[in-house]
């Protein structure tokens, strides 16, 4: 069962990686977008104009500054979020090991909480720190290593993990969120035969109907998340001085930058990740037989 599980968790952390190298660039426009604040005028006119300008100024590879942060995360992320899901949902299967959609809430948040603390935070953290640095005149980081220890040179162990609370809430959100539909729809689809299979193609049409809703849910928290990871995150004294301040200065609208882009990589991403992850248990749970 451990190979199973380990096994489990590469493939998903491979598919991940995949998928991030795929669609890294929707990421890079969404946080330069939330970190855009609110100007006379504003950096960015919209998603079209934030390619111009990165691509101009940067080359096609300045789509990807911040990448390797989410690459080198995506392993330890994929495994503490479905190893922890599967841990609190063995608890709460019935005895013909169904999981109704409200156990699938609650396990996907504590899927959300647990790779929050352990991987995100730190990981979306630097990510932001280095899409940051790209907009200054003069950009500090030269690369993954050396940005993470510039970071903690300057910060601290501290300053890998700013925005925690943004970060546990949207995490923490968002896997309830996908795991409360992603269950739900696997129950309405399988009716009252809980041995029915579900085509691969059906499985990411459902990951990403979950990653929609995940998007349009927690779209608030997760530009919150990103002003308090951002280089200018010392203006904001906590995670609700930060909200008042976007409401104050922004307005509501403020709450949704990013959106679009999220939109396209989230569905992308959830749709993946959960069809790998449900081929590799299929298969496994043939190859590796448990009483």
């Amino acid at each position: 069962l451990q190979v199973s599980c380990a096994a489990q968790f590469l493939h998903c952390g491979i598919a991940g990686g995949i998928e991030i190298c795929i669609t890294f660039p929707t990421e890079y426009v969404k946080t330069q977008l939330q970190l855009d604040e609110k100007a006379n005028p504003p950096r960015y006119k919209g998603i079209v104009d934030c390619v111009k300008q990165t691509v101009r100024d940067h080359g096609v590879k300045g789509l990807y500054r911040g990448l390797s942060s989410l690459v080198y995360g995506s392993i330890p992320k994929a495994a503490v979020r479905f190893g922890m899901f599967e841990f609190l949902s063995n608890k709460m299967r019935d005895e013909s090991g169904k999981l109704d959609s409200t156990q699938g809430l609650i396990c996907g948040l504590g899927a959300g909480v647990a790779e929050a603390i352990v991987v995100v935070c730190p990981m979306e953290t630097v990510k932001v720190k280095f899409i940051h640095d790209q907009t200054s005149a003069n950009p500090k980081y030269r690369g993954f290593f050396h940005g993470v220890r510039e970071i903690v040179r300057t910060q601290g162990l501290k300053g890998t993990y700013q925005g925690l609370t943004a970060t546990v809430l949207k995490q923490g959100s968002n896997q309830a969120i996908r795991f409360y539909v992603m269950t739900a729809l696997r129950n309405w689809y399988k009716g009252d035969n809980p041995q029915k299979t579900i085509n691969p193609l059906v499985t990411g049409v459902f990951g990403a109907v979950a990653g929609a809703a995940s998007v349009f849910g927690n779209t608030p928290l997760d530009v919150i998340k990103t002003r308090m990871q951002g280089l200018e995150a010392h203006k904001y004294k906590s995670t609700v001085d930060c909200a008042i301040k976007i409401m104050k200065h922004e307005g509501p609208a403020a709450f949704y930058k990013g959106t679009v882009p999220r939109l396209g990589r989230v569905c992308m991403d959830v749709a993946i990740v959960f069809i790998i992850y449900e081929e590799v248990v299929k298969v496994l749970n043939k190859v590796w037989k448990t009483d």
